[in-house]
């Protein structure tokens, strides 16, 4: 329930930090991104997977662009229902939905399952093992052959 809220949060963090970056997108505070991001997790949880559903052949033709779509219908969706949370028009929404889920992305790599802060670092030497070198056996002057005699030496 931890990780829930610390998702919650910084989806939060991510509509007041795109409210700063757009100017067609207006949040009176804290308080009114704190509910944008619960309508927006509730719409994403419930409308979004059927209206991918129906959407699927044109998101297929565009490439899944058609997703773009889908979260800004979502955002002004959010914002008509929020008081205090303005999107101004529909490219507006488009370009909040992907600065939102771009900043949302971020910060939400950091959290773990259970709604921890953490961040592994991955150690290079032991991500791509190296190479196993084949054995080498020491050479013996017997282990030749002369070509040049064109195999009158033989192996003992």
């Amino acid at each position: 329930m931890n990780g829930i809220f610390i998702r919650w949060l910084t989806l939060t963090g991510a509509i007041i930090l795109t409210s700063y970056l757009l100017d067609g997108i207006q949040v009176s505070g804290f308080v009114s991104a704190f509910f944008a991001a619960a309508m927006l997790g509730i719409l994403n949880a419930l409308f979004r997977p059927i209206l991918i559903l129906l959407t699927l052949p044109i998101n297929i033709l565009t490439l899944g662009f058609f997703t773009f779509v889908i979260n800004a219908l979502m955002l002004k969706t959010a914002s008509g229902v929020i008081t205090g949370f303005d999107v101004d028009g529909f490219w507006y929404a488009i370009f909040g939905s992907l600065i939102i889920s771009a900043i949302s992305w971020l910060l939400n790599s950091f959290i773990n399952e259970r709604g921890s802060v953490s961040y592994h670092r991955v150690d290079p030497a032991t991500r791509y093992p190296k190479r196993r070198q084949p054995e080498t056996r020491p050479q013996n002057e017997n282990d030749t052959i002369d070509l040049e005699n064109k195999g009158d030496d033989h192996w003992e």
